[in-house]
């Protein structure tokens, strides 16, 4: 496909995407433009850009789809995204998406909401294994659930043991108490924490 086209641009797409089962994809901007030459095929959306592939929904200032089958989606400029299934909700200042792995990237200030377990957290970095429902942070991790609080450089969490692991000068605060060591685990669904390393910490009566 090649040109430029101006207006609200729809186009669905039924492909198999390396699995079994067709893979529904549909997307909209403002305009469209790009080339399907062998090798180097590329669709970019820019202004109002929308893509949903099966339960993920992305919106963004200029999406870029490129490779066979539309495997890989580049978001930037205000980028949001849904995944109604799985109740996840984030926000980024760019998103890579590979359609094949279901693995997304989320790069600069970005924001994870888990609205199912009522958990938001933030990193730099972020990747979302949709799948494996494992998240991983890095630089600046932050954890929001009730009235505790955790920071880290590099965290993950694995959304099915509701478990969050942290590293890199971690710190747990939980109402007036407060928990360091060397490495935390966070269990969600308690919220008991269990410490390694060098460990200190306050708590209030």
């Amino acid at each position: 496909m090649s040109g430029f086209f101006r207006g609200i641009f729809v186009f669905a797409l039924f492909c198999a995407a390396g699995t079994a089962a067709a893979d529904t994809f549909t997307f909209k901007a403002d305009r469209m433009s790009g080339s399907r030459a062998s090798g180097r095929e590329i669709t970019i959306l820019t202004g109002n850009a929308e893509v949903r592939s099966d339960n993920l929904l992305l919106r963004a200032s200029r999406i870029e789809i490129q490779g066979d089958d539309n495997q890989f989606i580049d978001c930037s400029g205000g980028v949001t995204g849904l995944d109604d299934e799985k109740q996840i909700s984030f926000q980024a200042d760019r998103l890579r998406y590979d359609r094949k792995l279901k693995i997304a990237r989320l790069e600069g200030n970005s924001i994870l909401e888990d609205r199912k377990n009522e958990i938001v957290t933030r990193g730099r970095f972020v990747e979302y294994d949709e799948q494996a429902e494992v998240v991983v942070f890095q630089i600046g991790v932050r954890l929001f659930k009730d009235d505790m609080v955790c920071r880290s450089d590099y965290g993950v969490y694995r959304r099915q043991e509701k478990l969050l692991d942290l590293s890199g000068f971690p710190v747990v605060f939980k109402k007036d108490d407060e928990f360091r060591a060397d490495r935390i685990r966070v269990d969600l669904d308690t919220n008991d924490v269990t410490m390694e390393g060098t460990v200190s910490g306050s708590i209030k009566n």
